[in-house]
């Protein structure tokens, strides 16, 4: 994807998604006691359902997400989502768990929430560009330190 196109992205997303919040509950999904949606498909080219009525764009980032794993589990997140529903890194904002099998379990907490978005997309753009994990992590934790809630437990690099 094209740096211009994911800037745009960021923009719409967060002007969409101003934070966390929860999602009413719906029948088809799991829905944990923290709120959070989870639903297994195929693989990482496969959305899950709870994705079929989001606007276009936030498709592009939860793919993009899931094809970066090295990347995101590198970086922290700074929603909350540490404390609130035990999450250790941005990748967990939009996938819970990769199966032996190349299964995938979602998780829909990115969909709710304009500060994970921002983290994952940025740091996508960035890694493109070249940038090295390290440096990203360094970009993403001084934009985010103040102002915001504490970073995920994301291991140092």
């Amino acid at each position: 994807m094209k740096k211009p196109l994911f800037l745009i992205l960021i923009l719409v997303i967060g002007a969409a998604l101003s934070g966390c919040s929860s999602e009413s509950e719906e029948e088809a999904h799991i829905e944990h006691v923290n709120g959070d949606i989870r639903e297994e498909t195929a693989s990482v080219t496969t959305l899950p359902s709870f994705m079929d009525e989001k606007p276009q764009e936030m498709h592009d980032i939860y793919m993009a997400a899931a094809q970066s794993k090295e990347l995101l589990q590198n970086i922290p997140c700074y929603c909350g989502c540490g404390e609130s529903v035990g999450h250790r890194d941005n990748y967990d904002c939009f996938v819970n768990k990769t199966n032996e099998d190349g299964s995938i379990i979602w998780d829909d907490h990115g969909t709710k929430c304009g500060v994970c978005m921002e983290i994952a997309a940025q740091s996508i753009i960035d890694y493109q560009d070249g940038k090295s994990i390290k440096e990203i992590r360094e970009k993403i934790d001084s934009t985010y330190e103040n102002g915001y809630a504490e970073p995920t437990p994301t291991p140092a690099l």
